[in-house]
């Protein structure tokens, strides 16, 4: 039972920081609702401020609820037995082997989904509708879902079909090779996203000739960055937040803009804002960032490797192996489940690390571009996207990616006057 009371201590120190972080946030973020920032006071009205405030709290407290409900479909799918009786159900109708393991993790994934969508549908008809950030209709809603879900299959389960046989036959090392046809398969996804899977969710045109292209071609050429292309995407048709992008690996890289960005930005502030996303290819973050990835999942699946032979592994989480058949869909799912609990602990360290890139890229987008326009375009994304300019710091510290919005404005303030 040892590992039942240190998985117990990290669920319950993760679940509890989590609170904290979240109600230090929402007091933090009410606290100074009342007042624009100084350096904000000319750009920034008290009521878009107030707008911020308030849409940022809506989402913690609803991330709130999400946290704590997750909360208890993990005991219960783990200590609670959840996971023990869908097992044996599985097992009484299909016999033990890799089907069925298959049919175990196909079943928790569906589960785990229908269980979350009611808080994924408040969050987009609810949350982001009440405050004009919803553009997406239930029909559509719908068909992404089915979209989602069809593209999963298509992929996830040739995939879990080899993994799931390399734990069965390929003897101890069979994480390693796992870990080869995991590394093997993002590459590919990467390779095929902007070609083949995100046009099945929107449509992408050539940007237009014109002032902004003609911007851009020559950033491009400053940076001596080759595309495929430049693609305008209709992020309108799902919301009204605006991001621009670039995706693929080798000759397949495009450059992409929601439509919702060129329509709020000028050409000057477009171009700052592309030239800090090439800033993250350019100072090798996104090269860090797949390596990093890549170690990562070498370490887990090797951890996994060892902890799956474990019998405490399985009987102190709730769940009874099998003594003579296949237990690599279990062991996949229980990991699955609890690793996030300790992976959480991590969270400062990635959120650092991804910080210290957001200010190298801006500082390559000053170089290129113009620090001057990059403030006045995440000031009006600040705007238009309501997003808080006053973030608790400890929260920030733990969670965030991208640095506070007076620190990242301040830096930039510099940059442009150095």
């Amino acid at each position: 039972m040892t590992f039942t009371f240190i998985f117990l201590a990290a669920f319950i120190l993760s679940f509890g920081l989590r609170h904290w972080l979240a109600q230090r946030q929402i007091r933090h973020v009410a606290a100074h609702r009342k007042t624009v920032p100084a350096e904000f006071a000319q750009r920034i009205t008290l009521g878009e401020h107030q707008k911020a405030a308030d849409y940022t709290i809506a989402k913690l407290k609803l991330g709130l609820l999400e946290n704590a409900f997750s909360a208890l479909v993990l005991i219960a799918f783990t200590l609670l037995g959840g996971l023990e009786y869908l097992n044996q159900v599985l097992t009484d109708l299909m016999g033990n082997g890799i089907a069925q393991q298959m049919a175990l993790l196909c079943s928790i994934f569906l589960i785990s989904g229908i269980l979350d969508l009611p808080f994924t549908w408040h969050k987009q008809f609810g949350i982001e509708a009440a405050y004009g950030f919803n553009r997406m209709t239930p029909k559509l809603f719908v068909l992404d879902m089915v979209k989602g879900v069809a593209l999963g299959a298509a992929l996830g389960l040739p995939l879990l079909w080899v993994v799931l046989s390399l734990m069965a036959e390929a003897g101890s090392l069979w994480w390693l090779w796992a870990w080869a046809v995991w590394t093997v398969f993002n590459a590919l996804l990467l390779w095929l996203f902007p070609t083949f899977i995100a046009p099945l969710f929107n449509k992408f045109k050539a940007l237009e000739e014109g002032p902004l292209k003609t911007q851009i071609e020559g950033l491009l050429k400053r940076c001596d960055f080759a595309s495929q292309g430049l693609f305008v995407m209709d992020g309108s048709k799902r919301s009204a937040h605006g991001n621009a992008y670039f995706t693929g690996i080798g000759k397949a890289k495009r450059i992409v803009f929601f439509d919702t960005l060129i329509e709020k930005l000028n050409p000057g502030e477009v171009e700052a804002v592309l030239a800090h996303e090439l800033g993250h290819y350019k100072r090798n973050h996104i090269r860090k960032r797949l390596l990093v990835s890549f170690a990562m999942s070498f370490v887990m699946l090797a951890l996994l490797g060892w902890i799956s032979t474990q019998a405490w592994f399985y009987i102190d989480l709730g769940v009874t192996p099998s003594l003579e058949g296949y237990n690599g869909g279990l062991a996949l799912a229980l990991f699955m489940l609890v690793s996030p609990v300790f992976g959480f602990f991590f969270t400062p360290i990635s959120s650092l690390a991804s910080r210290k890139h957001e200010y190298e890229a801006d500082g390559f987008a000053a170089e290129k571009a113009s620090a001057r326009d990059l403030i006045s375009a995440l000031v009006k994304l600040y705007q238009d996207n309501a997003s808080t300019l006053t973030p608790d710091p400890i929260y920030t510290a733990f969670y965030s990616s991208h640095p506070p919005a007076p620190l990242r404005i301040a830096n930039l303030q510099r940059l442009s006057q150095a």
